[in-house]
C-alpha cells in the first residue's frame, strides 16, 4: 500500500507557482468551467475538451472510477497563458527568448509536495485518457520527461506522447532531437537504460520551457526557472538519476529500455490526422510519487492547447529571426488552422520593396517545419483569417510575390511530405502593397462617425 510520508515543515516546500496556483488565478479571472456530471476517461473527457476547445479551462470533478479531478485547457489561449505567467501578452516573445538565453539553475532538494505519497507503479490508478476512436490505448499527453547524460553534465526536459502498454510500461515517441541524443550517448557508453522522470500536473512555465527550442546542453528547467523568476524547485528522484518539479502533482520514476522497442500508435498529432505506427522505445516505470489528492492534467491532441504549447516558442523564434532581418516586423502568428505549426502569417511595415520576400526566407530558416508563410502589411490582423485572405485577394500577385522552395526538409507532421525522407516543398506569399503602386488604391473604404 502507498505510504504517506512525514515531510516535516511543509512551509519550506516548493514555490507556490504550480498547477493549483494557476487554477486559483484562472478562477479569479472566471476562466474555469467546473464539470460536475460524471465523465469517463474513455472518450468522455476528450469529447468535452473538444466541445470547449479554445474556451475556458475545464475542471472535471466527477471522473468515473477515480477520486481525483482532471484539469484541461489551462494554456489554451495566449491571453490566458500570459495572465498566469504574470506578464503582458505583448511581452511573451521577449520573455521566452530571454529565458532561453539566460536560464537560471533551480534549487534541487530531497523533498517536496509531490513526494507526499510513495507508491508502487500502477498506471491504471491514474485517469489517463483515451481520446479518439482509433487510439490503440490510453495516452499520456501532458507530461514532461526529464533525463541526464551519462556523465551528468547535460539535462534535457521535453514533452513526449506516451502510450500505456500495461501498469508498468509505456511506449514513448522520441523524435531525433535532444532526448534522442541522450539515448544515443547512453548506448555509446554501453548502457541498456536511460533514467527518466515523467512529471504530470505542472505550472505552465514548465510546459512552455519543455516545448522551447533551447540549445542542446541548456536545461529547460533553467528556462522555466527564468520564466518563473527563480521560484522553481526540483526534487531528486529516489529510484532513478533524474530531477523532477517538486510541486508537480504526479511523478513517475522510470527507465527507457534502450534495447527494446514496440509498435507505437496510431496517434492523433497536431494536424488532427493519425500519425503512422513506428517502432519506439519502452519506458519501464519503477516507482511513483504523488500528492495525496493529486489533480491529473490532460491535454487534447490537436486541440488549441496542444497547438499553442508547441507553436508559441517557435513563434518567438520566428519573431527574433525575422526582426533581425526586417526591423519593421509587427506580428507573428502560427495559425490555428495551420495546426499551430505549418502555417505562419507575419505583418510588416515595409521599408524596402524586398522586405516581404526577405521575411519569408527568414521565417523558413527559423522554423524548418513551416510549409506556408504569408506576409501582410501592418494594417492586417494576422489573427483574423478573413483579413489575411482579403490581403491575399487584393494585394498578392503570383508573378511577383510568390516564393517556392522545392525538395527541402519538411515536417514529419505534414501528411503530404515524404515520410521516409521528410522531403517536401514550401511556399511563401508576399501579400504586401508594392511601393510601385499607390497605397490609396489598396485601402479599405470606411464609413465615418
Amino acid at each position: 500500500m502507498p505510504q504517506a510520508c512525514d515531510r516535516g515543515d511543509r512551509r519550506a516546500w516548493g514555490t507556490k507557482m504550480d498547477l493549483r496556483e494557476t487554477l486559483e488565478k484562472l478562477e479569479v479571472l472566471s476562466e474555469v468551467r467546473r464539470v460536475t456530471e460524471p465523465v469517463r476517461i474513455v472518450y468522455g473527457i476528450a469529447r468535452s475538451m473538444m466541445e470547449f476547445d479554445g474556451g475556458p479551462a475545464l475542471l472535471f470533478e466527477n471522473v468515473d472510477g477515480f477520486r481525483n479531478k482532471v484539469v484541461a485547457g489551462m494554456c489554451a489561449t495566449k491571453k490566458r497563458l500570459a495572465s498566469v505567467l504574470g506578464f503582458a501578452e505583448g511581452d511573451v516573445f521577449d520573455r521566452i527568448t530571454r529565458s532561453i538565453g539566460s536560464p537560471l539553475p533551480p534549487d534541487v532538494r530531497s523533498d517536496g509536495p509531490v513526494a507526499e505519497t510513495q507508491a508502487e507503479p500502477k498506471l491504471s490508478k491514474l485517469p489517463i485518457l483515451t481520446h479518439y476512436e482509433k487510439d490503440p490505448a490510453p495516452y499520456l499527453t501532458s507530461a514532461i520527461v526529464s533525463a541526464m547524460s551519462p556523465d551528468m553534465r547535460i539535462e534535457n526536459v521535453s514533452i513526449h506522447r506516451m502510450m500505456v502498454l500495461d501498469d508498468r510500461h509505456l511506449a514513448i515517441r522520441i523524435v531525433p532531437r535532444h532526448l534522442y541524443r541522450l539515448c544515443e550517448l547512453a548506448r555509446r557508453e554501453g548502457k541498456k537504460v536511460l533514467d527518466v522522470a515523467i512529471s504530470v500536473g505542472l505550472h505552465p512555465s514548465l510546459l512552455i520551457a519543455a516545448s522551447s527550442p533551447a540549445p542542446f546542453g541548456v536545461s529547460e528547467f533553467g528556462v522555466a526557472n527564468s520564466l518563473m523568476e527563480g521560484r522553481l524547485t526540483l526534487i531528486q528522484c529516489r529510484n532513478v538519476t533524474a530531477n523532477a518539479p517538486a510541486d508537480a502533482e504526479v511523478v513517475l520514476e522510470g527507465r527507457i529500455l534502450l534495447d527494446r522497442e514496440v509498435d507505437e500508435g496510431p496517434f492523433v498529432d497536431l494536424t488532427g490526422t493519425y500519425d503512422v505506427v513506428r517502432k519506439q522505445p519502452i519506458v519501464e516505470i519503477v516507482s511513483m510519487m504523488h500528492r495525496r489528492d493529486f489533480i491529473f492534467q490532460a491535454l487534447l491532441p490537436a486541440g488549441a492547447e496542444h497547438k499553442l504549447l508547441m507553436g508559441l516558442p517557435y513563434e518567438a523564434r520566428i519573431w527574433n529571426a525575422v526582426r533581425a532581418t526586417i526591423p519593421g516586423l509587427k506580428s507573428v502568428s502560427l495559425t490555428p488552422a495551420g495546426c499551430g505549426w505549418l502555417h505562419a502569417v507575419l505583418s510588416v511595415d515595409k521599408q524596402t520593396e524586398g522586405d516581404g520576400k526577405s521575411a519569408i526566407l527568414a521565417a523558413f530558416g527559423a522554423h524548418p517545419s513551416l510549409k506556408h508563410v504569408v506576409i501582410v502589411d501592418a494594417d492586417i490582423d494576422v489573427n483574423d483569417p478573413s483579413e489575411v485572405e482579403w490581403a491575399i485577394a487584393t494585394r498578392f500577385r503570383s508573378d511577383k510575390g510568390l516564393v517556392t522552395v522545392d525538395n527541402v526538409r519538411s515536417s514529419s507532421l505534414d501528411p503530404s511530405s515524404d515520410q521516409e525522407t521528410l522531403i517536401g516543398a514550401k511556399m511563401g506569399l508576399d501579400a504586401t502593397i508594392s511601393f510601385l503602386k499607390s497605397r490609396e488604391k489598396f485601402q479599405r473604404a470606411r464609413i465615418p462617425e
